[in-house]
């Protein structure tokens, strides 16, 4: 478990996903929970850096854990998720400030993601409010952003969640790049009306 960790944490921060110590990934067992360390460097995750506590319930080794744990909790609770990845994807937060959902318009980021809805919260960093607003989004979507702070996606492992990420970014990327040459965007999709309501 350890190595999963150490290569999606690895891979957030080298691919610009997130910041040195920014973001948060867990992964559920039955009742219990491995969440990271609170302010560890996603990077360089060592033994150390992930916290067991129960999904239900906290332990003793509750005050280590991510600021978001409450989050990742109530994810679980009420989703099918078995792993959570947070990052801060700097292309997706800033269309999180434009926009009430981010539709990709390239063809991986349509097959994979159809759309991401865009939820707020006063308080966007490990609220109740803001739990109860993602685990609600997540009941229907695989990845959700809050805007200005990042986004959550779940999986059945940590690779699957960090697929998505992955993947918002890339079509964020090209959303931005696009704004940035002005005109109308040339469609090609079947079914390109469908794509603002999934």
């Amino acid at each position: 478990m350890l190595r999963d960790f150490q290569i999606v944490g690895s891979d957030l921060f080298l691919s610009g996903l997130t910041s040195s110590h920014g973001g948060n990934l867990s992964v559920r067992l039955g009742d219990r929970l491995v969440i990271t360390r609170r302010g560890s460097m996603l990077a360089h995750l060592e033994s150390h850096d992930l916290i067991e506590t129960g999904v239900w319930e906290n332990d003793s080794g509750v005050m280590l854990a991510s600021s978001e744990l409450v989050v990742h909790r109530t994810i679980y609770q009420s989703s099918w998720g078995l792993a959570i990845v947070h990052c801060h994807p700097p292309c997706a937060v800033a269309l999180s400030l434009l926009q009430d959902e981010i539709i990709p318009v390239d063809s991986e980021g349509s097959y994979l993601l159809h759309r991401v809805p865009v939820v707020e919260t006063e308080l966007t960093i490990g609220s109740t409010q803001m739990a109860e607003i993602l685990s609600e989004s997540l009941k229907e979507h695989k990845i959700v952003m809050l805007r200005g702070h990042g986004c959550f996606a779940i999986g059945h492992m940590l690779e699957e969640a960090f697929q998505w990420c992955s993947s918002l970014e890339a079509s964020a990327s090209i959303i931005c790049h696009l704004h940035s040459l002005g005109g109308d965007v040339k469609d090609y999709r079947k079914g390109v009306e469908r794509y603002g309501n999934w």
